[in-house]
């Protein structure tokens, strides 16, 4: 159940109606299931606190998607500034420096992606591998990169959600999409094609 036919919010039927889709939304951003969890949870709680603003404007389920897109960026601007958070996981974090030669191009040419990229990214395979190689990231890097490259937030205003500055942003995009060309490379289309 969406919205009464009055536009009144239905509380009772939040968690049951659009607690799947608020948490992929949450763990897609913050690749930490608990983390999803408790930012869905305290979703429902600020939503259900702020029902008296909710004006009908928007679906149920929008309205509560909002609220949550501004728990995970808090959740993110807070990991941003956690030094000791800010550590990628061993593994695919991009920064191993062997991704350039000499002369500042690609040392691997990207392998074959199929013939149809857009349906390799919409399969729930590609998602799940995608998913694994976010959460090999740093928090700052997956920040930056779900911001600009998911939520399609501009980089000024990235650079203020996570409360570093633009240039900030910009390398830890350089560093989450090698990372995540490395990763996808390795567990989703078969490795590099050496030149």
């Amino acid at each position: 159940m969406d919205v009464g036919p009055d536009n009144t919010l239905d509380p009772e039927h939040w968690l049951d109606a659009h607690g799947d889709a608020l948490y992929r939304f949450a763990l897609r951003r913050t690749g930490d299931p608990d983390v999803a969890e408790d930012l869905v949870q305290e979703t429902l709680l600020a939503a259900w606190h702020g029902a008296a603003d909710y004006r009908g404007d928007a679906s149920e389920r929008t309205w509560l998607t909002g609220i949550l897109r501004r728990k995970v960026v808090d959740f993110l601007r807070k990991m941003s500034r956690d030094p000791a958070r800010n550590v990628a996981p061993p593994g695919d974090n991009g920064d191993d420096g062997d991704d350039f030669d000499s002369r500042g191009n690609w040392r691997f040419i990207p392998g074959p992606w199929g013939d149809d990229p857009l349906s390799t990214n919409e399969a729930e395979a590609f998602m799940d591998v995608l998913d694994d190689c976010l959460a090999g990231l740093s928090h700052a890097q997956r920040g930056s990169f779900v911001l600009r490259e998911v939520d399609n937030v501009r980089v000024k205003d990235a650079s203020e959600a996570l409360g570093v500055s633009v240039n900030h942003v910009y390398v830890l995009l350089h560093r989450a999409r090698l990372g995540l060309r490395r990763c996808l490379e390795r567990h989703w289309f078969g490795g590099p094609a050496k030149r």
